[in-house]
């Protein structure tokens, strides 16, 4: 009997917290799959030990037992873990605040994991109750596990951040499946992939040929997906527009977590002593540029209070150009009482602001506090500083300003919602994607933020522009390739054109239909496997 055998027989017949710290592990293993590590074979080998917990899992005595029993628990161990690791790097925030954040730390991070990992354990009990001995039941798994992290995407407001399926968009020529199917796609195919290997093991009287065979298909998946995407990166071919012309700029503004802290003046002559920077004797400077483009959170101060500010702006602003900057902006028309809104705003040559768009989708616990009352009874508050929580804008987000091709808005933390972008990307022309992920940094937050961001270019097949306080800010083509860079955590700038958008994409087409689809199918082949006789596993 092989090791791997004895292993899977034995976590067969674990029970109670050995099984659950087992699994946990196993979870936090898996998590070295997500970004920006992207170890694939991580995937391979703890995902497996998911399918052996439920294969020995008691069955549940009723509902309850059913949804809350041992399968729940498998999978929300396995999810705990998961997530503990690929969320760690939200306790950076907790050190900028210092104090009793510090101390809520740990367990704050455990409990946004464990509330995540529910969604895992309500999708391994939904697969325990069609659960099969066959082959079919890795198809099972992965298809309730699929519906598990849409449903974490999408209810109570979402939070998609690392899905499974980001395991598979580790190179330039993996990302490019993510124009067909999408991330959630994406996250059904990595299931499949990482659950495989669970099928050579116990050997169930096969032959060696046979019970690798579903790790072949699964190898043979990642092989195919390689090689379609080196043939799209290679036959593609991009012109660059000749309409933009812009000047990303990177300022390193950490006013932003005490606005007490910050004297307008003092910002705005960074801002714009940066902005005219010339970065040799042949850079022409803002001649030539037709957007500046500043990232969220450079104004610790309501801008609309400063009408010498905007003022400044459209003095350093070149004939015909437009600044492009996050900005708290207040809604004086509704009365001082109304929140602020987390914005982003075109500001032309007399100063004027000639288009704005507020953002929609805000963070949880950081731009809005979900039970304020109750956690203000211990001095708690939301970490974003400005207002008593600031407003959600209406949810357009193509925005057409003057002088400038259309684009889709996506402020900070909006960029992580795929299929939301709020408008129809084959209306717009490109991505702007502000953020300021200085909470982060010094963790591997910015660059996981970021290459959740770049994935939306190659899902909507268009340029993105990313500019970002402390970074990452970047150039995207619409097949994912980051064409210009600026170092993190420095002050910094770069000029970039961006290439034309593509004509479309699959994704574009068909959205996440192709993914529901495969649900579907997947539901239907459980339910008959779950009908057929079960035989001894081993």
């Amino acid at each position: 009997m092989s090791p791997v055998t004895r292993l899977a027989e034995a976590l067969m017949l674990s029970h109670g917290w050995r099984r659950f710290l087992i699994l946990y592990v196993a979870g936090a293993v898996a998590a070295l799959s997500a970004a920006p590590l992207f170890i694939l074979p991580a995937l391979l080998v703890a995902m497996p030990f998911w399918v052996w917990a439920l294969d020995g899992a008691e069955p549940g005595r009723g509902i309850v037992d059913r949804l809350f029993g041992p399968a729940f628990a498998i999978g929300f161990a396995f999810g705990w873990g998961y997530f503990t690791v690929t969320f760690h790097w939200l306790g950076a925030a907790f050190f900028i605040e210092g104090g009793l954040y510090l101390l809520l730390m740990p367990p704050a991070i455990l409990a946004l994991a464990a509330l995540i990992g529910l969604f895992w354990g309500l999708g391994s009990a939904l697969a325990h109750a069609f659960w099969s001995n066959g082959p079919w039941r890795i198809a099972t798994l992965a298809t309730a596990l699929g519906a598990a992290e849409y449903a974490r995407g999408t209810f109570f407001t979402g939070f998609p951040f690392d899905l499974l399926g980001y395991a598979l968009t580790g190179t330039d020529e993996m990302v490019q499946a993510a124009s067909l199917v999408g991330i959630y796609g994406l996250t059904l195919i990595a299931a499949l992939i990482g659950f495989a290997p669970a099928l050579v093991w116990p050997a169930d009287g096969r032959t060696l040929t046979r019970r690798f065979v579903p790790v072949c298909l699964a190898l043979g998946l990642v092989a195919l997906q390689l090689g379609w995407g080196n043939v799209r990166l290679s036959s593609t071919a991009l012109a660059e527009r000749d309409d933009l012309r812009l000047r990303l700029v990177q300022p390193m503004v950490l006013e932003h977590v005490d606005w007490s802290l910050a004297d307008p003046a003092t910002v705005m002559d960074r801002l714009i002593g940066l902005t005219e920077t010339r970065t040799g004797p042949d850079d022409p400077g803002l001649s030539g540029v037709t957007h500046v483009i500043w990232p969220e959170s450079v104004f610790p101060f309501f801008l609309g209070q400063y009408p010498d500010a905007l003022a400044r702006i459209g003095r350093m602003l070149p004939e015909n150009a437009l600044l492009l900057t996050g900005a708290p902006r207040a809604d004086y028309a509704t009365g001082t009482d109304n929140p602020g809104y987390n914005a982003l705003l075109a500001i032309d040559t007399n100063g004027e602001i000639v288009a704005r768009y507020d953002k929609s989708h805000l963070v949880p616990f950081g731009e809005y506090l979900p039970f304020a009352d109750l956690f203000g009874l211990f001095g708690i508050r939301q970490f974003v500083p400005g207002t008593e929580g600031w407003a959600p804008g209406d949810g357009r987000r193509l925005v057409a300003a003057p002088g400038t091709p259309a684009f889709i808005a996506l402020i900070c933390y909006e960029a992580i919602f795929s299929g939301q972008l709020g408008a129809d990307p084959r209306d717009a022309q490109w991505i702007l994607n502000i953020t300021n992920d200085a909470w982060f940094d010094g963790s591997i937050g910015p660059e996981k933020h970021a290459h959740h961001a770049r994935i939306r270019a190659v899902e909507a097949g268009l340029p993105m522009v990313r500019v970002g306080n402390s970074g990452i800010t970047f150039l995207s083509d619409p097949l994912g390739r980051i064409t210009a860079r600026l170092a993190p955590e420095e002050m910094a700038l770069m000029d970039v054109v961006p290439t034309q958008k593509l004509e479309t994409t699959l994704f574009n087409r068909l959205w996440h239909w192709p993914f529901f689809f495969a649900l579907g199918v997947g539901a239907l082949l459980s339910i008959g496997a779950s009908r057929r006789p079960r035989k001894a596993l081993a």
